[in-house]
């Protein structure tokens, strides 16, 4: 199912200048593609070379890999939507490779094997001051940490995390997990002093000492909205919920719950509410199934646990323990339009699960901070705000939120950080170009099944917040691993090595790949043809000075 090389037409005769050798109007070059695994994750992990490790049982390098983009796998691992599964070509041959499995596999291990983060650079003269211990904030101390620089977290709240500890449930994400990471970037030297909010960011470096400052204080505030509530018992929004379930002061809901919205966060306090023992946990969403911002897995997970959800549906007015629904119906755009009709449903609690804004009024004094109605900052591409020596990132900066994006603008902050503070700017290499599954060249059949992991059974998931999901066994995890194209970088499978027949390509030993040799290449394509991962291009050979 090979495709033909690209652009193939004979562009001209060389057989003058290949006198002394075969003839050719083509030649074949080795190439790295960029994998679309790699191209997807916001933390920016060279995630085929990971894989690569753990399919050779070096669990120790891959881990080193991994974390050199990311420092918290066992927590990504568990609670990451993995777009690079979404992209990864063997989707379409016959299932993604179950890569956040492969991560978590080699996050637990690390913690069983107390591997320590390495720092190579030397020690700099330079402090940074972190605003949050959220992921975008832990995500920068550690790199700017390998930098060589001193970093001090100064956290509002008791606990490192951020979202991670206070918004996730702990059926996703268990405690002790996180704190494990977290505690693993403590002891590379990174000081997080809690319980200590900073009101004056300006007062707060100055007085510290510190030569530039990353605020990454999240959005943890629930949005509110404008719907009219006499005598109602118990309305709550979904972000103060889960935080107050997560510190062990879970509010009494009673028996019927409704959460209202469509996201993540809506599917999780619902689940929470059935765990906290509501006996009916009902979820109320404007629009239908295609459009709810929710990730199909969390839909599905909180379906078979017997929560009910009743689409294009509103709420209009709260009165007591009853809710007036308004019918919606979506126009040829795919919005929600009122239609008239009107239900009475019946509630012991509301939960408001309708976005999250950042607490960001203490920028408002720090001249040449843009701050948004919604809290979210103004920052160029370098995450710098309009005051220099303060960067901003994570929720608090907009776009798509989720703890993986977090982490990777903590990457990026601390190499503009550490760039700045050298009095430069990050220049970074340019990207290969993307590799489609149609450029592979893959047998017809699969013989390689995924993995799966083991779940909680329903009848058990209910009772508490034990995790529901379990990891893969070592076996598993490297059979996983093994399951990995390599898409646009050359693994040695020795096909082109077998295939060429004029005995054209030099084997240079493990870890080096081939040579061509091109007084014998002929350009006939056929190392092109068996190359598995296109990791061999035909070029055009280049015009002949007569």
């Amino acid at each position: 199912m090979g495709i033909k090389p690209r652009d193939m037409t004979p562009a001209v005769d060389l057989t003058r200048r290949n006198a002394a050798g075969p003839s050719r109007t083509w030649r074949p070059v080795y190439v790295d593609l960029l994998p679309p695994c790699n191209h997807a994750c916001p933390a920016g992990e060279n995630i085929q070379a990971w894989l690569a490790l753990a399919q050779a049982g070096e669990y120790r390098q891959a881990w080193d890999a991994l974390v050199a983009d990311n420092p918290m796998p066992a927590v990504h691992g568990r609670v990451c939507y993995h777009p690079c599964e979404k992209s990864c070509n063997r989707g379409a041959l016959d299932a993604a490779v179950s890569i956040h499995a492969v991560e978590r596999f080699l996050g637990d291990l690390a913690a069983q094997q107390n591997w320590a983060h390495r720092i190579e650079a030397k020690p700099s003269t330079k402090r940074v001051l972190i605003v949050g211990a959220g992921p975008s904030g832990l995500s920068a101390a550690y790199h700017l940490r390998r930098l060589g620089h001193a970093v001090e977290i100064h956290e509002a709240g008791s606990v490192a995390g951020g979202m991670m500890h206070f918004g996730i449930p702990a059926y996703r994400l268990p405690r002790s997990d996180l704190m494990r990471e977290i505690a693993r970037i403590e002891a590379m030297g990174v000081r997080i002093v809690l319980n200590h909010p900073v009101l004056d960011v300006v007062a707060e470096k100055t007085a510290g000492g510190f030569d530039a400052v990353f605020v990454a204080i999240g959005a943890g505030l629930g949005k509110h909205i404008d719907v009219p509530a006499r005598d109602a018992a118990r309305v709550l929004d979904a972000v103060s919920f889960l935080h107050n379930v997560s510190t062990g002061d879970a509010p009494r809901l009673g028996r019927r719950v409704v959460v209202y919205g469509g996201g993540d966060t809506a599917m999780d306090a619902a689940r929470t509410a059935k765990r906290l023992g509501a006996e009916e946990a009902l979820i109320v969403y404007r629009r239908d199934r295609a459009h709810m911002p929710a990730h199909a897995f969390e839909a599905d997970e909180a379906l078979e646990e017997g929560l009910k959800i009743r689409w294009l549906t509103t709420i209009r007015e709260i009165v007591g323990p009853n809710l007036t629904v308004e019918m919606m119906a979506l126009d040829a755009n795919g919005l929600p339009q009122a239609t008239g009709q009107f239900e009475t449903l019946e509630a012991d609690a509301i939960v408001l699960a309708l976005g999250q804004e950042s607490d960001s009024a203490f920028l408002h004094r720090v001249p040449d901070i843009e701050v948004a109605s919604d809290g979210t900052v103004r920052v160029g591409h370098d995450l710098m705000t309009g005051h220099p020596g303060i960067f901003a990132g994570g929720d608090m900066v907009g776009g798509e939120r989720s703890v993986t994006v977090s982490v990777g603008h903590g990457k990026r902050a601390a190499r503009n950080i550490d760039a700045w503070l050298r009095g430069e700017r990050v220049s970074g290499p340019a990207k290969h170009p993307l590799v489609s599954f149609e450029m592979l060249h893959l047998p017809v059949y699969s013989d390689a099944d995924p993995s799966s992991q083991r779940t909680l059974a329903l009848s058990e998931r209910l009772s508490g917040f034990e995790e529901i999901v379990a990891g893969l066994t070592e076996h598993e995890a490297r059979y996983e691993a093994q399951r990995c194209l390599s898409c646009g970088s050359c693994y040695e499978c020795d096909n082109c090595f077998a295939a060429c027949p004029e005995a054209a390509i030099i084997k240079l030993g493990p870890g080096r790949r081939y040579r061509f040799a091109y007084d014998r290449c002929t350009g006939c394509a056929v190392c092109f043809e068996q190359c598995p991962c296109h990791a061999i291009d035909m070029v055009c050979e280049p015009r002949v000075q007569s």
